[in-house]
């Protein structure tokens, strides 16, 4: 078993940062692939960026890439979104998601095996 724990969402006005941290425990965390997913209101919960367990790769949605930063420190036990220039439609729960590592990075949700129990980002326009 994993668990995962979100921190680090909050309220923020439009074009500011945050920087959300998912903190891992249980098993090697060097073992998983990494992602994060978000749910607005309403909405189906969607993937945002997801990291290889080495760092080597990573992959985003359209609608961040250049914007949002994802990064791990295995180290730590952790991996982190850095969220830049937020905009009213990225309020919504982030969640991260773990599986265990494959030769490509998954978007879909079915694919995760551990999830964390959200943390919840506000943008104010």
């Amino acid at each position: 078993q994993v668990q995962l724990v979100e921190s680090g969402g909050g309220l923020v006005q439009a074009g500011g940062s945050l920087r959300l941290t998912c903190a891992a425990s249980g098993r090697t965390f060097s073992n998983y692939d990494m992602t994060w997913f978000r749910q607005a209101p309403g909405k189906e919960r969607e993937f945002v960026a997801a990291i290889k367990w080495s760092a080597s790769r990573t992959f985003y949605a359209d609608s961040v890439k250049g914007r949002f930063t994802i990064s791990r420190d295995n180290a730590k036990n952790t991996v982190y979104l850095q969220m830049n220039s937020l905009k009213p439609e990225d309020t919504a729960v982030y969640y991260c998601a773990a599986v265990t590592s494959r030769t490509r990075l998954y978007t879909t949700m079915a694919e995760y095996e551990y999830w964390g129990q959200g943390t919840q980002v506000t943008v104010s326009s």
